[in-house]
């Protein structure tokens, strides 16, 4: 099959993809983001994301694969070793490179699947690799929704698509402002549990089979008083060691795997 080839690194839209990479104001602005890896395209597309145009590098890609990874309506588009290696974040890209639609993650269009979901939030979370491992964690319990508290930067940082292993594709997420989370989940009676030093018990002496909430801050910070002040309970995690706090995504799975224990891991 005869494709539309890319073989020079001043290309336009090898220019228009490197800025889609660095610059989260150019993800917004077009609402377009760029997936790099044949797992990640992958689960992209099974979440129904609107793949624009894929780039592919056919030393390292066969059309097979390709044709098992996206429909033959998608524009594809055969790049050079230069332009493959200009653009591609990582050595272990697979060839592939993917012009994808963001989506817009409204909190009011969060639904749940079941009666008493279980949902993590993260308030202000910056390090895109906390994020990533955060979105993992949560795609290995199976929770019914990520929301993201006072969000810092776009979940399209290719950091956070990378460490996540394409978990951000795979998670219900949704993002919000902090006082408007609280509402809604009020609104939904859900309890919220707060990972915090104040006031708190040990977290695995609550009851997390009703509709729960995981809230968790930044190792810096910890969580706004909003979050304290409205928490159904402050939960702990008992440290024995000289130092009182973790990694967020370490703290954060300790605690949703204790809910899906209760829950018999379903």
């Amino acid at each position: 099959m005869h494709y539309k080839e890319i073989t020079s690194t001043q290309n336009q839209l090898v220019k228009h993809i490197l800025v889609l990479k660095e610059k989260s104001r150019e993800r917004k602005k077009s609402g377009r983001f760029i997936i790099e890896g044949q797992r990640e395209l992958m689960l992209a597309t099974k979440a129904k994301y609107k793949i624009i145009t894929v780039l592919f590098y056919a030393e390292l890609i066969s059309e097979e694969i390709l044709d098992t990874l996206i429909s033959p309506e998608i524009e594809r588009i055969k790049i050079s070793k230069d332009v493959f290696e200009k653009l591609a974040y990582r050595g272990t890209t697979e060839g592939i490179i993917a012009i994808a639609e963001t989506k817009a993650h409204l909190l009011n269009e969060l639904k749940f699947p079941k009666k008493n979901p279980l949902i993590i939030i993260a308030e202000a979370p910056e390090k895109p690799g906390n994020i990533g491992a955060l979105l993992r964690t949560a795609d290995a319990a199976n929770v019914d929704a990520v929301i993201i508290a006072n969000q810092k930067g776009d979940l399209y940082n290719p950091n956070i698509i990378r460490s996540s292993v394409g978990c951000v594709f795979t998670n219900t997420i949704a993002v919000g402002e902090t006082l408007e989370i609280i509402s809604f989940l009020k609104a939904h009676k859900i309890s919220i549990y707060c990972a915090a030093l104040q006031a708190s018990v040990a977290y695995h002496t609550q009851d997390y089979t009703l509709p729960s909430a995981i809230v968790v801050g930044t190792e810096a910070t910890g969580l706004s008083d909003a979050w304290l002040q409205q928490a159904t309970q402050n939960i702990i995690i008992p440290m024995q060691g000289d130092i009182d706090s973790m990694n967020v995504s370490v703290a954060a799975g300790i605690l949703i795997f204790e809910a899906k224990r209760q829950r018999n891991f379903e």
